[in-house]
């Protein structure tokens, strides 16, 4: 089986690199993988249909599994391409099991307030007038802002095998979607500087 080609340090890549060192013995680099690889798993999570609590318990599980599997997983580079599986698995068999449940609403947590409150309600308005925006947007033109939006530097492979959709049109889909974005936010005066 020849590796699937990912771009030089690519989120594939260093998400590998990450997990062969944890597996080497270096425990921090866990911390490095969670780090990288996180937003991508929430969207794979999100994308399944996932509520935020299922999604937090699928990237938690998936990072468990991780941890208690390190060494039955014989690639270190397919290591996203395998939480991303277990994820999306993980939302489903929760999905199942929540038919049966009462659903009860969350409650957000407040996010910390390090600006001052001028700032901060200026900073909440500009972000409640562009996720109203993109929530205009197709599902999949959503889907793939949020994950070009949490991710440093996204990894098509993980990103196409998420979303489900082929790598090559994955820059022009996003194109298009930021257009479609730039023009809704240019004709709104709320978003005026």
């Amino acid at each position: 089986m020849t590796p699937t080609p990912t771009a030089p340090d690519g989120l594939g890549t260093l998400a590998g690199q990450a997990f062969a060192a944890y597996r080497a013995g270096d425990r921090e680099r866990l911390s490095s993988l969670v780090d990288l690889v996180t937003p991508v798993l929430w969207n794979a999570a999100r994308s399944q249909g996932g509520t935020p609590s299922m999604c937090e318990d699928a990237v938690q599980t998936a990072f468990l599994q991780l941890v208690d599997r390190a060494e039955s997983i014989n690639e270190p580079a397919a290591v996203l391409g395998w939480l991303v599986v277990v994820v999306k698995r993980e939302v489903w068999r929760l999905a199942r099991g929540s038919r049966r449940e009462i659903g009860v609403e969350e409650v957000p947590e407040a996010p910390a307030q390090s600006l001052d409150p001028e700032a901060q309600s200026i900073l909440s308005e500009r972000q409640r007038v562009l996720w109203q925006h993109i929530a205009s947007l197709s599902p999949r033109c959503q889907e793939l802002i949020r994950v070009i939006a949490f991710a440093d530097r996204p990894d098509y492979a993980a990103i196409a095998e998420s979303l489900g959709m082929p790598v090559g049109s994955i820059g022009p889909t996003r194109g298009r979607c930021l257009q479609k974005l730039r023009l809704t936010l240019g004709s709104d005066p709320g978003w005026a500087v």
